[in-house]
């Protein structure tokens, strides 16, 4: 019987809930024997809602040798020196999204993974959904036939008092607005579907809902990885928030991916339904969803641990990812 890995859960903030949650239902597999903040209240309030160990000294769990992986759970401005901590202490990690605050710093931590010889994921979930999980089938099987059109779409929500939280929306905390922050995921999901070799325009705003340094909105045409159109719009402004939706258009069928539910429409008339989990977190509150998908992306985080290979969003994938949405921000600035 394979032991059980020792895991760290770095940064107590909200994104440590779905996670916690998938550390209990994969305790067979993994012992958490830190989780980790630099706020004593923080860990105080974690502590009451999970059974693991807290403490505020990072160093002492990163010499710890029952710890063999982290989990990198802090804001985005902190990713890099975090991870990199962890990464040259010998052990593995799995990193939230964004990668970083920039490509470039983004770049620096890949770098240090492949250097450290270490395991080395990024958390971006939704390619984890059952539905996706098809959709990509069908893409790779030829079901769908060849590529004609794409559509994505994220209308989310997103109130003020969100924005109003320190560093939220900045480029110094978050690095980025919509597109960075939450359409990352469908964005990453939608890139490796169906590819993306060229932002053709975009434009970029804050809408007078927000009051917030960076942009609340964004819209621009692209093409696919085979030259077909496809169009982006994606928002925190679509009150009350929406599922988000990707739409491809195929010689021999349509398919649509609406929050969790796929709906594939072939044109010999057959038809096949995935069913959706549960919510998406589009609107105000931020954390309702399932976290079946965050269990996933775990797992498969401690298989590629104990296979010795690579797991399915390498530090490269999230970067390709980031890498686009700076060219459609730099897409914006010129058409603007």
């Amino acid at each position: 019987m394979t032991r059980k890995l020792g895991i760290a859960v770095i940064g107590l903030g909200p994104a440590s809930q779905p996670h916690s949650k998938s550390l209990l239902d994969l305790a067979d597999r993994a012992d958490v024997r830190w989780a980790v903040s630099r706020t004593p209240d923080r860990a105080k309030t974690y502590a009451a809602q999970f059974p693991f160990p807290t403490t505020t000294d990072l160093d002492a769990v990163l010499t710890d040798p029952s710890v063999d992986a982290c989990i990198v759970l802090t804001p985005p401005s902190s990713h890099l020196d975090v991870s990199a901590l962890c990464l040259e202490a010998g052990k593995h990690v799995l990193v939230e999204k964004p990668l970083e605050l920039t490509s470039a710093r983004g770049q620096r931590l890949v770098d240090t993974a492949r250097r450290t010889h270490r395991t080395f994921g990024v958390v971006l979930q939704h390619r984890f959904r059952p539905a996706s999980l098809r959709l990509r089938a069908a893409l790779q099987s030829g079901e769908l036939g060849t590529v004609e059109a794409a559509f994505l779409s994220v209308p989310w929500w997103r109130p003020q008092g969100y924005y109003d939280e320190p560093g939220r929306g900045t480029l110094a905390r978050d690095g980025g607005g919509v597109l960075l922050t939450q359409a990352i995921h469908s964005l990453d999901l939608f890139r490796s579907l169906v590819g993306v070799s060229r932002v053709v325009a975009a434009q970029a705003r804050t809408t007078a809902l927000h009051r917030m340094e960076t942009e609340d909105y964004v819209s621009a045409l692209l093409e696919t990885g085979n030259g077909a159109p496809a169009t982006l719009v994606t928002t925190t402004a679509a009150y009350p928030g929406y599922p988000e939706r990707i739409e491809i258009t195929g010689t021999k069928g349509f398919a649509a991916l609406i929050g969790g539910r796929l709906r594939l429409a072939f044109l010999d008339g057959s038809e096949e339904i995935v069913k959706a989990e549960g919510s998406t977190g589009s609107g105000a509150a931020i954390m309702d969803f399932p976290h079946d998908a965050h269990r996933a992306v775990i797992a498969d985080f401690l298989d590629a641990i104990e296979q010795g290979r690579d797991p399915v969003v390498t530090g490269e994938e999230a970067l390709a990812s980031q890498r686009l949405v700076d060219e459609i921000l730099s897409a914006a600035r010129k058409g603007a």
